[in-house]
């Protein structure tokens, strides 16, 4: 498969979500996540492990999450990475794309690795008509 940045939406939707309560095309993007674990290729950005753990108001269930979490080793963006981050979010904000400094911190460090992003968030879609991204094909 190769190695894949994984956006919050889909970790958030396989650690905090029933699986019953998710329709077909978020179980089948579940199953890619797990694909993607038990191959070594999904990987993790530690602003990303910010948000996935951001909210959780009962401390069993936070530290069930953090500890499996502590599994994955973090991507570390470096000194570029920020700023190509900031050069991306001008590029956004000049053709009226919405976004979040944490999407662009993930935009800039798949650039960097020149590695594909898999979200459930379609504010990727729209990151991808202005910044040279690759998204990982969802499934259908």
């Amino acid at each position: 498969m190769g190695h894949v940045i994984v956006d919050t939406s889909v970790w958030s939707l396989a650690l905090r979500r029933r699986r019953k309560s998710l329709s077909p095309p978020q179980r089948a993007l579940d199953f890619l996540l797990r694909e993607l674990i038990v191959a070594g290729d999904a990987l993790l950005l530690g602003a990303v492990r910010q948000e996935v753990l951001t909210g959780i108001a009962e401390q069993p269930v936070f530290e069930r999450l953090a500890a499996y979490l502590r599994d994955f080793e973090d991507v570390l963006p470096d000194s570029v990475d920020y700023e190509r981050a900031a050069a991306f979010a001008n590029i956004c904000q000049r053709r009226g794309v919405a976004h979040s400094p944490i999407d662009m911190l993930l935009c800039a460090v798949a650039v960097d690795k020149d590695l594909p992003i898999l979200s459930e968030d379609n504010d990727f879609d729209h990151y991808a008509t202005c910044l040279p991204i690759r998204l990982y094909p969802r499934p259908t």
